[in-house]
């Protein structure tokens, strides 16, 4: 019988110290195992775009093996389908050479997806939805929700002009499926906390747990941080290369406040880097508060504060040498 593979997830708000704990825990001379990161970061994943995404440094990552970061260019699309598929084959890896697969991160989307398996919408068709995207150039936008509106009218009307993405995929749902995206069931929608986990893995999953006052002062910190650390030449090096708002990396916090728009259609950038400073803090504090209502829809979670805490509840997990021709614990 093949054993189920452990697996640890573990989450926080932006900046609240994931990476530090799983350094702490991972790293040195007595790790507590050997472990490798699979990132549940949605920006992480854009080449380029590594100060403003908090990317770990290159020396924790020789140390402690990162999954998931780097592998697109700033203007590729990167999805919870695409996310989820490729961190099943980065744990099966990672668990096939004994090592303890460590689910990490803050786009509680792709973990709670992760944790509770995708939702029945088809997978993406390459074909068809090059072929959209053909048409949107060619016919326009407003040909394509005239389209939408006579297959779909209730995912017409959610989908505002401007989101050419999920136009493009709702309608890449209908040609595939012959039904209408508004069919099934909502990707957004919570799932509910007696949701069952996936059965293929033994999860362990743990929130960090902070004062949200403590939260928005490390983002602060953070913030300045990036600044110092050359976080205004980062994105001018980007917006060289020809990227722009309007690809989906550079539309990250800490990307996207640098841009300006005074010509309609061309972007420049911004000549206040203080007032892009207070900017990207003000939208990460923000978006930590969401992250915290988020994570509330994730079941099963245990709660902890420090890596101490975290190390008890691993612990709590671990088979002694009698036990080994039992039912294995989580790990």
């Amino acid at each position: 019988m093949i054993p189920i593979p452990p697996i640890l997830v573990l989450f926080g708000p932006t900046a609240s110290g994931k990476t530090e704990i799983l350094e702490q825990l991972f790293t040195g001379p007595n790790p507590l195992c050997r472990a490798e990161v699979v990132s549940a970061d949605s920006m992480q994943v854009y080449r380029g775009m590594d100060i403003g995404t908090a990317k770990p440094e290159a020396d924790l990552r020789n140390r402690l093996p990162h999954h998931l970061i780097d592998i697109r260019n700033p203007d590729e699309q990167f999805n919870a389908g695409d996310f989820v598929r490729l961190a099943d084959e980065a744990c099966a890896d990672i668990a096939r050479r004994g090592g303890l697969p460590v689910v990490s991160g803050g786009t509680g989307f792709y973990l709670r997806n992760f944790v509770l398996g995708l939702p029945e919408t088809p997978p993406s068709n390459p074909l068809i939805r090059d072929q959209v995207q053909g048409e949107l150039h060619h016919r326009g936008v407003a040909a394509l929700i005239e389209e939408l509106a006579a297959c779909d009218p209730v995912s017409a009307a959610r989908i505002h002009p401007n989101d050419t993405y999920r136009l493009a995929r709702a309608l890449e749902v209908f040609r595939t499926s012959g039904r209408p995206l508004s069919s099934y069931a909502p990707t957004a929608a919570p799932f509910s906390l007696n949701a069952a986990p996936r059965p293929q893995y033994r999860f362990l999953i743990i929130g960090l747990e902070r004062n949200r006052e403590d939260v928005y002062r490390r983002i602060n910190e953070r913030c300045a941080l990036m600044f110092r650390r050359g976080l205004p030449e980062e994105v001018a090096r980007l917006h060289a290369a020809g990227y722009t708002p309007g690809d989906p990396g550079m539309k990250a916090i800490g990307y996207r406040e640098f841009f300006t728009e005074e010509i309609p259609g061309v972007w420049q950038l911004s000549a206040d880097p203080a007032g892009v400073e207070t900017l990207v803090a003000r939208n990460s504090r923000r978006y930590a508060k969401r992250q915290i209502t988020f994570f509330a829809s994730i079941p099963g979670v245990t709660w902890v504060s420090t890596a101490e805490e975290l190390r008890r509840e691993l612990n709590k997990g671990k088979r002694s040498k009698e036990e080994k021709n039992m039912r294995p614990k989580w790990y």
